[in-house]
């Protein structure tokens, strides 16, 4: 308990922070290939709704880390059911694949960018997923950098932005993490600090952490607890769980931890929320 109240505490002041430096729009944040273009509204401050977009069926979503596994297979399901996903990259050379799969790529760096540059990037969106992460390989500076920095950046734009649905990809150990200097203690403490924040913000939230992830096909069959558990998942199980649990108005203030298992991916979630 003490180390989640000084993790929550010290995670308020981090957004606070990234709000007090939002200044600056678009420097970092442009379209890709004219595709997305932010109102003058937007420009002038205005992050209160969709401004001159258009309204369509379906959630507009807006998902930080739009080239992941995860991510892609997540925009799939969301584009099939109606949705509009606008989708947060950092390399223009990764736009071609978020576009087939059905994604509006916006060229959004947030290790660099501020909060209202990523406001101004997601303006419009109804919900925001946080789907980023440094990825293998990269050291313990770019675990707290993007893990934790960019998903506190993302939180503060969602609400400057105003949107009121914020859900983010965690990772079981995050609860409690060690405090050891290797690298995956360093992203697990990354993580408990960005959900920290989550938890202490005014979005309808949730957090979402899986165990290992796998590259199998899905199965569909998953189990879904609100206390830890360890276990595997395949990416595409927890794209299908995320899809869910972004139309679930009960699931907003949970924590869900996600394996895989046997129930099918709707009643393991019901079970949860129950």
């Amino acid at each position: 308990m003490k180390r989640e109240h000084t993790l929550r505490f010290t995670a308020t002041f981090q957004i606070r922070d990234a709000l007090g430096r939002a200044r600056r729009i678009s420097r970092y944040a442009w379209p890709v290939g004219g595709s997305r273009t932010v109102s003058a509204a937007a420009s002038a401050g205005d992050f209160s709704g969709p401004a001159s977009c258009t309204s369509l069926p379906g959630m507009h979503v807006a998902l930080a880390g739009g080239h992941g596994q995860i991510a892609l297979q997540l925009t799939r399901r969301l584009v099939d059911r109606g949705d509009t996903v606008l989708s947060l990259i950092r390399n223009p050379g990764q736009a071609e694949d978020v576009s087939a799969a059905g994604a509006n790529p916006v060229i959004c760096d947030l290790e660099r960018a501020d909060v209202r540059e990523v406001a101004a990037a997601i303006a419009g969106a109804e919900a925001v997923v946080f789907a980023a992460g440094a990825g293998p390989g990269s050291g313990a500076e770019r675990k707290l950098t993007m893990d934790r920095d960019g998903a506190i950046t993302v939180l503060a734009a969602a609400a400057s932005a105003g949107a009121p649905r914020f859900v983010i990809v965690s990772a079981v150990g995050a609860e409690n993490p060690s405090d050891g200097d290797d690298v995956f203690s360093v992203y697990l403490r990354a993580k408990a600090q960005a959900d920290a924040a989550v938890q202490a913000s005014d979005r309808d939230w949730t957090i979402v952490r899986p165990g290992r992830l796998t590259d199998e096909p899905g199965t569909g069959r998953v189990r879904i607890a609100v206390e830890p558990f360890r276990g595997a998942i395949p990416r595409a199980d927890v794209a299908a769980v995320l899809e869910l649990v972004l139309g679930e108005p009960r699931a907003a203030g949970s924590v869900l931890y996600v394996n895989g298992g046997e129930d099918p991916i709707r009643q393991a979630l019901d079970g949860a929320l129950a």
